[in-house]
């Protein structure tokens, strides 16, 4: 859906159609679902996470697609990253500028995004499954900003230490903390919520 999105916007056409080598159009599609989840999980808005994984893929596709294929991934999560904390940059001075509104009101159907976005969540799950899986995906929304895309990054993703580091710009010794901290507060949180 959204990897069709970036095709329909690049400026690198022919005949008005993007023209992208079949590797990085695949290579979106297998990314956006989880994408996405980060970006959602960050925001905790599901009009923002479209926007900001749909840059990010914009971007990608624009300045980057004729780097080699092993170097999309880490690319690809650094520009993702860097649009989420430039959306929490502008939520701050948009907070600041217009303290009396609520800027993170949920949807109505905020909840239900988490069903439709999941390559992993079937009719054929469990309530109970379905349940442990909301509670993992609101303690994740709890961590602050840097933990969170630090988890998802090396957990959901599979990114080295030196990947994500890459992907987020920091040391990998900063990797290692907010990876170790993200680990400690979800079992901390989680086996508060289930006993």
């Amino acid at each position: 859906m959204l990897a069709n999105l970036v095709n329909n916007q690049s400026d690198n056409t022919v005949s008005g159609r993007v023209v992208l080598d079949n590797s990085l159009e695949y290579f979106l599609a297998s990314i956006e679902k989880k994408a996405y989840r980060m970006a959602e999980i960050a925001t905790k808005n599901q009009s923002d996470a479209l926007d900001i994984v749909q840059d990010a893929m914009i971007k990608l596709v624009e300045k980057y697609a004729d780097r080699p294929a092993s170097e999309w991934k880490p690319l690809f999560y650094r520009i993702l990253h860097n649009h989420i904390m430039d959306y929490f940059r502008r939520k701050k001075i948009y907070r600041r500028l217009f303290f009396w509104k609520n800027p993170y009101q949920q949807d109505a159907e905020g909840d239900d995004v988490i069903s439709r976005a999941s390559d992993h969540i079937t009719q054929e799950r469990e309530i109970s499954g379905r349940r442990n899986l909301q509670q993992i995906i609101k303690a994740l929304k709890e961590l602050p900003p840097r933990q969170q895309q630090c988890f998802m990054l090396r957990s959901w993703e599979g990114l080295s230490v030196r990947e994500t580091a890459l992907a987020m710009g920091c040391s990998e010794g900063s990797v290692k903390t907010h990876y170790s901290r993200a680990k400690i507060s979800l079992k901390n949180t989680l086996v508060e919520e289930f006993y």
